[in-house]
């Protein structure tokens, strides 16, 4: 029985750091979890203060940022002046909650004469575009602020210029060597910017510019840290890591989210089951992609409406339109990803490809990115998906480690009308008759570029750990102390080894598979959870029980909760 991926295991580490940190952390006995400590960069007492137990006297002052100055005082004017507004998002989890935070604070709490403006996903495309300063424009706003867009805007900025609209852009995407020639430039990635903290989501710039202006005018800031729950819900959807600033917003919009959430994100939260503490995957399977649905399939002013809700009944009648869209998404999805496995197999070129690049004219735009990352996760190689628009061929592109899919696509730009993105994942669009060229190309640059090959999905392992180790204790003091857990701060995975079957495999709902294991018989049996992995490994583990041959399991620890009764369980991933 042959793993699925490649295990890397974490070198221990040194026996004098080890005993250092125990020593600091005199009440911390548990070895393994000292080793989770040091693994994470944590050597001391005060360095695992801050991890543990984050406080919001620790993120940085806003007036370290590049422009901020200038974006406050301009900001100002606008509020004394009662200048109209437009405050400019994107149609994403970020852009989204970008809007409904910095958008909801000025109107609800500074009384600001405001409207937000979303592009449409078909017919506008992403970033800032002209209709919507010219919308800016037909309805007398003087200032706008762009959230999770902009910082690539040269034109449109400059044409705000020229009809005396002033902008601020606050962004966190790259730049390019020149800045649009904005009123200000919030960008932490900005060369010049000396923010200590690069890693904000747009939704956090937007925060960093109403935190500065409160301090700026002497305000109370509670107002604004009640929508932490919305800046915790960009930063696990955008996948930033979770270190840092990034930590700390995460952990109290955590904390509001299971104890006070707004209205919307409330009622997502009950109709998908999930009860406090809630954690960083209750977003990323449960939030965003309903939101992201709402941009998807329709337009994404629904999603900022139902951020924006302020009562449970507004909320659950808001929340009931985007679920039905996220719902037909998933159907849309779903069939796409079946016709895409089709296409493949009866290809006569694919198969022995080291790149993946399907089109079909039909195929849903709002969802080809989603497609393309599971198929790359199916067949594990940079994968593009596209579909046909305005005569183009649109699509997105997921890479794998080891591959820069951005920069191959820069040595495709001869044959793209359009791309861009970064390393792992981008956007393109191209002439159809470019196409086969297109592939053969792309395809020759992959087997070139390949770190290995084939190239194999890795897993990276804590530690490895005897069963007899794993309690709820164990698992509880994980989940308080190291969580919030996301990039940066993964949530761990162990090893364990020789490991026996005391019961026949079964299987659930046709996908999945449970097991009973236990490393030596006068120990406990534990039970075991792996998702999607029936048709690989059902028959490896059948003639393992048959034989009584030991296996080897990676997983990750949780709870299964029932009736009040709570069982620790394992989450395999892979097995061998």
């Amino acid at each position: 029985m042959l793993p699925k991926k490649k295990w890397t295991l974490l070198p221990p580490p040194e026996k004098e750091a080890l005993q250092q940190l125990s020593q600091e952390l005199s009440t911390v006995k548990n070895p393994f979890f000292l080793q989770l400590l040091l693994s994470r960069g944590i050597k001391s007492f005060d360095q695992a203060k801050a991890f543990m137990l984050p406080e919001i006297s620790l993120i940085h002052d806003p007036f370290l940022m590049k422009d901020m100055d200038k974006a406050v005082e301009r900001l100002g004017l606008a509020l004394e002046t009662g200048e109209k507004i437009l405050i400019y998002g994107d149609y994403d989890v970020d852009g989204t909650t970008s809007v409904a935070l910095v958008y909801g604070y000025l109107s609800e709490i500074l009384g600001a004469d405001c409207d937000y403006y979303i592009p449409d996903r078909y017919t506008e495309g992403y970033g800032v575009s002209q209709a919507g300063v010219q919308y800016a424009k037909d309805n007398d706003y003087s200032l706008i602020i762009s959230l999770d867009c902009g910082i690539k805007a040269h034109e449109r900025v400059a044409w705000c210029n020229e009809q005396g609209i002033d902008f601020i852009v606050c962004d966190h995407h790259l730049p390019e060597e020149q800045l649009p020639e904005a009123l200000a430039v919030l960008d932490p990635k900005r060369k010049d910017c000396p923010y200590p903290f690069k890693e904000l989501t747009g939704c956090g710039v937007g925060f960093k510019l109403l935190q500065a202006f409160i301090e700026a005018n002497f305000l109370e800031p509670e107002p604004l840290w009640e929508r932490i729950d919305l800046l915790a819900c960009s930063i696990a959807a955008d996948m930033v890591p979770i270190t840092g600033e990034n930590r700390i917003f995460t952990y109290f919009g955590l904390e509001k989210l299971s104890n006070n959430a707004s209205p919307g994100l409330a009622f997502l939260l009950q109709n998908a089951g999930r009860t406090a503490p809630i954690q960083v995957t209750d977003i990323v399977f449960s939030i965003s992609p309903v939101i992201n649905a709402a941009g998807r399939m329709d337009h994404a002013h629904g999603a900022v409406k139902l951020l924006l809700a302020s009562d449970t009944l507004e909320g659950s009648q808001l929340a009931e339109a985007v679920l039905k869209q996220n719902q037909s998404r998933k159907e849309v999805e779903k069939e796409i990803v079946q016709q895409a496995i089709e296409i493949f197999q009866q290809d006569s070129f694919l198969p022995t490809a080291f790149s993946t690049v399907l089109f079909h004219p039909s195929w849903h735009k709002g969802v080809v990115g989603i497609v393309a990352s599971k198929i790359q996760e199916h067949y594990y190689r940079p994968t593009i998906i596209l579909t046909e628009s305005n005569g183009h061929l649109v699509g997105s592109a997921r890479s794998v480690k080891g591959f820069d899919i951005h920069a191959a696509l820069e040595s495709c730009a001869d044959l793209l009308v359009q791309f861009g993105g970064h390393t792992h994942a981008a956007g393109l669009h191209l002439k159809p008759e470019d196409l086969p060229a297109f592939i053969q190309r792309f395809d020759e640059l992959v087997k070139k570029g390949l770190t290995e090959n084939p190239p194999q999905a890795e897993l990276l392992i804590d530690m490895e750990v005897p069963l007899s180790a794993l309690n709820l204790a164990f698992h509880d003091k994980l989940l308080i102390r190291l969580s919030p857990f996301g990039p940066g701060n993964m949530i761990p995975l162990f090893q364990s080894n020789q490991l026996f079957q005391t019961a026949p495999p079964t299987i659930m709902k046709e996908a999945h598979l449970k097991l009973f294991v236990q490393d030596k018989p006068e120990n406990p049996v534990m039970e075991v959870i792996a998702f999607n992995l029936r048709a690989d490994f059902y028959e490896g583990l059948m003639d393992a029980y048959l034989n009584q041959k030991p296996i080897s399991l990676v997983y990750h620890l949780e709870v299964n909760e029932f009736r009040g009764n709570r069982k620790l369980q394992l989450r395999a991933l892979d097995m061998a």
